[in-house]
């Protein structure tokens, strides 16, 4: 259809003054009616469509739901970290010096106890020997403090005195009561059971007799002829009336019983004779005295003049006092020598340590991370202790932090799977295992969190430290169970199930329902596992507060719900809904 639109200029005559003309007003008139009709026919549609809304409240409004179905669920706890290598180990030196060797580079491979570096020694080894020297020492006297205090228990052994010598007691210088001393004359004795006699010989002779050989006595008086065996010979040269060189032979013979000290004889030995005669003595005639480290008082005297005593033999008892006193005094003396030796042997140790310190080696098989200090150069005092010389890296394995709130912590344990994900590594996952739960938190903005350790199990050919990475910890995991989205669990472990005979809503169940109560096992983020209450197939309502304005756009009302509720609490009950 095609409308012509004739203009036609009006003189100003044609209309009165403050009137519109005739045809202006008629246009005016059509249009107000147009408007009308539009206005009536969008009231009309909008009661139409109102009308053929089912009211909220009443069966057959449309809810969002889902249907009970078998399932596997996985609960777990996402968070990231940082990777490190297994262990860093920063190298610095305890003494001072000049560096004479560092042979190793940035980038090397070391093994554990390599030597890295090595420092010049010279100031230790005077002090080392020294220390040496002190411990030598303090071990001979502590093995003669040993030794005298062992004598001792020996020696004074049921509270005894024993005797030092064998021979008769000629004559007894003590007596009960008596506090004696070291060197205190305690009797004469007398031994003429074996008699020496020391012959000469000629010089020559006498150089090639030797110790131990068989000799021949011949007495002077009588002719009678007694075998000895020479004790010593002496190596000093005396001249005989004459003009002879001699040298003294001693000779020991058994006392047949007969011997004096008046009696003469001569001697030979093999074909070499004595160059004079002479006489006999006993092998011992002396003086015993005490051999005390302190004054003892005596008890009782064991023995008598004339009495034949061995070493060993018991003179006199002490006073038990005296006794523990003359103990302990050995006691002490073997307790100072035992402390002084280990206090040379601590010293010894102490600088020893010190002297390895100028040996520093590799405390980790690694990797060279950084090399700061070279030979030739010096680590003063106040740099040895500050300056790292060197890190290593052990590359065999990772390990990386995950930050887990106070909340889900309870749930962490050692030995869970863990899936790792690093940007830098794109559409790729590695596996690792929660090696450590620390227990020391830390507060932030209203939470403690707990760093979790999880150490990688592969990737380490793929990975570096420092990276980023995304650790998801499985909780726990349970498979082919009944489960329903998060949201469907209302509280008090209620869940609506689609009951078309319930026509109005009862409380906060809404018509077409009715409320189960059930037993819940797993929950995950989006999944519920039901262990009781509900049977698979069933249709069950699902609380819509969590789905946001386009998802609801987009999700059709009625129907199963695939693939779960978005969003939902952690391991806990629904967010949003009729409760």
């Amino acid at each position: 259809m095609k409308f012509k639109l004739n203009i036609k200029r009006k003189k100003e005559t044609d209309t009165a003054p403050g009137k519109v003309p005739f045809k202006k007003k008629k246009k005016w008139k059509k249009l107000v009616a147009v408007l009308l009709i539009l206005v009536i026919a969008l009231l009309v549609w909008y009661f139409l469509r109102s009308d053929s809304a089912p009211a909220s409240g009443v069966a057959g409004t449309a809810h969002r739901t889902a249907v009970v179905q078998r399932q596997d669920i996985t609960s777990e706890l996402s968070s990231s970290g940082t990777i490190s290598p297994k262990d860093t180990y920063e190298i610095t030196s305890l003494v001072e010096g000049e560096v004479i060797s560092a042979d190793f580079e940035e980038g090397d491979m070391v093994t554990e106890g390599q030597v890295l570096y090595q420092i010049d020694t010279s100031s230790m080894d005077t002090e080392l020997t020294s220390r040496q020297n002190s411990l030598a020492r303090a071990q001979e006297n502590y093995n003669e403090a040993l030794e005298d205090y062992n004598e001792a228990e020996a020696d004074y052994s049921g509270n005894t005195y024993k005797s030092t010598e064998t021979g008769y007691i000629q004559t007894l210088n003590v007596k009960a009561g008596d506090k004696i001393n070291s060197g205190t004359q305690i009797a004469a004795v007398y031994d003429d059971t074996t008699m020496t006699i020391k012959l000469p010989f000629l010089t020559g002779d006498a150089a090639q007799i030797g110790s131990g050989s068989t000799a021949v006595l011949t007495l002077t008086d009588t002719g009678e002829q007694l075998t000895g065996t020479v004790t010593a010979v002496s190596n000093m040269d005396i001249t005989l009336t004459g003009g002879r060189i001699v040298r003294y032979v001693t000779i020991e013979v058994a006392n047949p019983g007969g011997l004096t000290t008046d009696m003469a004889a001569t001697g030979s030995v093999g074909d070499f004779v004595c160059a004079m005669e002479a006489v006999f003595e006993p092998k011992l005639e002396g003086v015993m005295t005490a051999d005390l480290p302190a004054s003892v008082e005596i008890g009782e005297v064991l023995v008598h003049e004339g009495d034949y005593v061995t070493k060993g033999t018991p003179i006199f008892t002490i006073e038990t006092r005296s006794a523990e006193k003359l103990m302990d005094t050995y006691k002490d003396a073997l307790q100072n020598a035992q402390e002084a030796l280990e206090s040379a042997e601590s010293n010894l140790e102490s600088t020893q340590d010190t002297y390895d310190n100028y040996t520093i080696t590799a405390p980790i098989s690694g990797q060279v991370v950084t090399k700061n200090v070279k030979a030739g150069d010096n680590i003063t005092r106040s740099s040895s202790e500050s300056t790292t010389l060197a890190v290593i890296y052990d590359m065999s394995g990772y390990t990386f932090e995950m930050s887990v709130d106070e909340l889900d912590v309870s749930n962490v344990k050692v030995g869970q799977s863990v899936v790792v994900t690093a940007d830098a590594v794109e559409g790729k996952t590695f596996s690792g295992t929660v090696t450590n739960v620390s227990l020391q938190g830390s507060y932030s903005n209203g939470v403690t969190n707990y760093p979790v350790t999880v150490t990688l199990n592969d990737g380490m050919d793929e990975l570096l430290p420092s990276m980023n990475v995304d650790g998801v910890i499985i909780i726990d995991q349970v498979q082919d169970v009944l489960a329903i989205p998060v949201d469907a669990l209302m509280r008090g472990n209620k869940v609506y199930v689609k009951d078309e005979s319930v026509t109005e809503a009862q409380g906060n169940v809404p018509a077409g329902f009715r409320a189960v109560e059930v037993t819940t096992g797993l929950i995950s983020d989006e999944y519920v596992e039901i262990t009781s209450g509900l049977e698979e197939g069933q249709e069950v309502y699902v609380a819509e507060s969590t789905v946001d304005s386009s998802s609801a756009m987009m999700m059709p009302m009625g129907g199963g719900f695939e693939g779960g509720a978005p969003g939902g609490g952690r391991g806990g009950g629904p967010q949003g809904g009729p409760r």
